[in-house]
């Protein structure tokens, strides 16, 4: 069997798709930076995926991962009770209160930046998105940041996720721009348990310098700066997601009206679409933990297990005619914990669905109708999404000319541009 590594750089997010559409079964069978692995699809695939007794995560994430997007010796790479103890930090500070107080923050952050945009000049809303994000997660988790450092560090922790699922200098700025935040978050964490300085009581930097694992003991300096960013690099993500609203709005400005007239449910049915419809994670990888088998299919032990992310979120056996943006398909509908999974299935609270999912839609709803109501025009620009770009996004960045009057009063059609 050959390795398909070459095939999923070269095809980005139709990879495992096209696998799949060109195999007869459910399951498909390749391998993968030299491993045998496996691929499957589908909510009962990733109920079987999600289950510890099927599937572990912690000898399956690549190195290249590790040392870009979630750092090593991060929650990410644990299962069972380790995981588990981890997993209830973050739980106990990206939900419930902790998200409406992120989401104060960032506004606040994007209503002072929007008055610097106005004048006609063009503005790349990825870059400005990243850095109201950086702002408001920052001052939200007690992280000490000079106003003049925030671009650097927008900039670095972009570049984190950028490189993820790449090769070249992307990769390689990507590790350097961890390695750089690791360094300066671990000495952080040194400088408060030295008493040198204080961390806001309850602040993320409080609780993660604080935190102890299973065995009782503080985090490695380094492990917590790795978790530390854990917390901040999904947050400043969200300007991924925007930038796809943004482009959602402008190829579809039927939309634009009411989320400029902030209809709240609209707002969160249209935050779930760009979540459902543009590419993020094309998909997540397990380690089968002992000799399975799945839709009459053997797994052997040890084999990489590949869930496919983007094929199910466009998979029209869940979603009708499912390359149609369509925001509506979310109006009063219940969304099981296995069907939509832009970041991960399953329990939030104890499984390896993101900790940070909630964040990322409150965020998403709240800048998507701040953005809305906002008057700009959208010139002449690449806004082409390759597939082949892991992650993906909008190749200019989405550029916006903000005139001084910031406030629209126009109807929705004539914003775009």
């Amino acid at each position: 069997m050959l390795d398909d590594t070459l095939f999923l750089f070269l095809e980005g997010y139709g990879w495992l798709p096209g696998l799949r559409r060109r195999t007869p079964g459910q399951v498909v069978h390749t391998r993968l930076l030299g491993r045998r692995a496996v691929g499957l699809c589908g909510p009962e695939a990733a109920r079987f995926f999600y289950d510890e007794d099927h599937v572990v995560r912690h000898p399956a994430l690549p190195e290249p991962v590790k040392s870009t997007l979630v750092g090593h010796g991060a929650v990410h790479t644990l299962d069972g009770v380790d995981h588990r103890v981890r997993k209830a930090m973050f739980m106990s500070l990206l939900t419930g209160e902790g998200v409406a107080s992120l989401v104060t923050h960032t506004e606040a952050a994007w209503d002072e930046a929007v008055g610097s945009w106005a004048g006609g000049r063009h503005v790349v809303l990825f870059d400005e998105a990243a850095k109201v994000l950086t702002r408001g997660v920052c001052q939200w988790a007690g992280i000490p940041l000079d106003s003049a450092d925030v671009p650097a560090l927008a900039a670095d922790l972009t570049a984190a996720v950028d490189g993820f699922g790449s090769g070249g200098p992307r990769h390689w700025r990507a590790r350097l721009a961890r390695a750089r935040r690791e360094a300066w978050l671990g000495n952080l964490v040194r400088r408060i348990r030295e008493g040198a300085i204080t961390a806001p009581p309850g602040s993320a930097l409080d609780v993660v310098t604080r935190h102890r694992d299973a065995d009782g003991k503080l985090l490695d300096p380094r492990v917590a700066a790795v978790e530390l960013l854990n917390v901040i690099r999904p947050t400043v993500a969200v300007c991924w997601f925007l930038t796809f609203a943004a482009h959602a709005m402008h190829r579809w400005p039927a939309h634009h009206a009411a989320l400029r007239d902030g209809d709240a449910a609209f707002a969160e049915a249209f935050a779930q679409e760009v979540r459902r419809f543009y590419p993020f994670a094309p998909f997540v990888a397990g380690k089968a933990v002992r000799e399975l088998s799945w839709a009459g299919e053997r797994i052997p032990e040890g084999c990489l297990v590949l869930l496919d992310i983007y094929g199910q979120n466009h998979d029209s056996r869940l979603w009708k005619e499912p390359y149609t943006f369509d925001p509506t398909r979310f109006m009063g509908r219940h969304i099981g914990a296995y069907d939509l999974i832009p970041q991960g299935g399953g329990d939030l609270a104890t499984g390896h669905r993101c900790p940070g999912e909630e964040i990322t839609k409150a965020l998403l709803q709240a800048l998507t109708m701040r953005l809305a109501s906002l008057n700009y025009d959208v010139p002449p620009q690449d806004l082409a999404i390759s597939l082949r770009r892991i992650p993906a996004r909008p190749a200019s960045g989405f550029l916006m000319a903000v005139p001084s009057r910031l406030i629209s009063t126009r109807p929705a059609s004539s914003l775009q541009g």
